[in-house]
């Protein structure tokens, strides 16, 4: 019994031992990809004014009257940190708790998204999603040291990775306005498509506004899905289930993601900000 116990003890070190490593290691290079962000350089505090969105389609109008306030600050970073459930296997229908710290930036687009995804007591994967200097990828690995997925730089990953982005810009509403680059289209009177290029990649989503103004949902008719290495256009929403006011701005604090398939919805991200800060330089983990 006593040989048993310092073998477990053991085995417990070496484990715990290698996730440091590992963690130490995945957080330099997760703080090297926000640094390549680029955006929030110093310079004068653009503010925004109603004067900006004349001539927008008329649900658009609406949103950012009702999201910001006449003469506030532009902000071209945000800082989240979020908590929530992934789903892993839609084949069992598993899911995962998962908390992750996500930097955004406008003017140039970008993201990183660096969660931790518990899969067991004690044992992790670490995923982190990125646009980064006008490219997508994605990486997951078990503790920071055996990769299990890696998509990177292909036109599929980066068009789904500013798609995200386009779709997440609703945390940093500034980031939608024409001056960030966004082109909306009108479609209807709850409804408009936004355009926006970066990198090599262009991508519209068709928005829905609700009665209160607020963005209910994004849609994209085809959004690139891997499924055993090959990627498949399928259309994917965002939906927004609750606002709250963070830093003068009303941004949607909770809300799922889900592929529209033949089936059925598949629901595969469930989410909610747990906080959210704007302006200053990029988050150290």
């Amino acid at each position: 019994m006593k040989t048993a116990a310092i073998v477990v003890v053991a085995v417990v070190a070496i484990i715990a031992g290698l996730a440091a490593l590992g963690g130490r290691r995945w957080r330099r290079d997760t703080d090297a990809a926000v640094s390549r962000l680029g955006a929030g350089t110093p310079g004068p505090q653009a503010r925004f004014g109603a004067a900006e969105i004349e001539g927008l389609p008329a649900p658009v109008r609406r949103y950012f009257l009702a999201a910001l306030r006449e003469g506030q600050p532009i902000h071209r970073r945000a800082r989240l940190l979020q908590s929530g459930r992934f789903l892993i296997d839609p084949a069992k229908d598993k899911w995962v708790p998962f908390t992750a710290v996500q930097e955004m930036v406008s003017g140039p687009a970008g993201f990183v998204w660096d969660a931790r995804m518990r899969v067991a007591p004690g044992l992790a994967v670490l995923v982190r999603d990125g646009f980064v200097e006008g490219r997508g990828a994605m990486l997951g690995s078990f503790m920071g040291l055996w990769t299990v997925l890696r998509a990177e730089d292909g036109p599929e990953i980066s068009a789904a990775a500013l798609q995200r982005y386009l779709a997440e810009a609703a945390w940093l509403p500034t980031a939608l306005l024409p001056s960030a680059g966004v082109v909306w289209s009108p479609l209807d009177d709850f409804n408009a498509r936004a355009t926006l290029s970066a990198g090599g990649a262009t991508v519209s989503l068709d928005v829905r506004f609700g009665a209160d103004g607020l963005i209910e949902s994004a849609y994209a008719a085809e959004r690139f899905r891997e499924e055993r290495g090959v990627y498949h256009p399928t259309p994917w929403r965002g939906r927004w289930l609750a606002y709250e006011e963070r830093g003068g701005m009303r941004i949607p604090v909770s809300g799922e993601v889900e592929w529209l398939l033949p089936a059925g919805p598949q629901v595969y991200w469930r989410g909610r900000v747990e906080r959210i800060e704007y302006g200053g330089p990029p988050g150290v983990r």
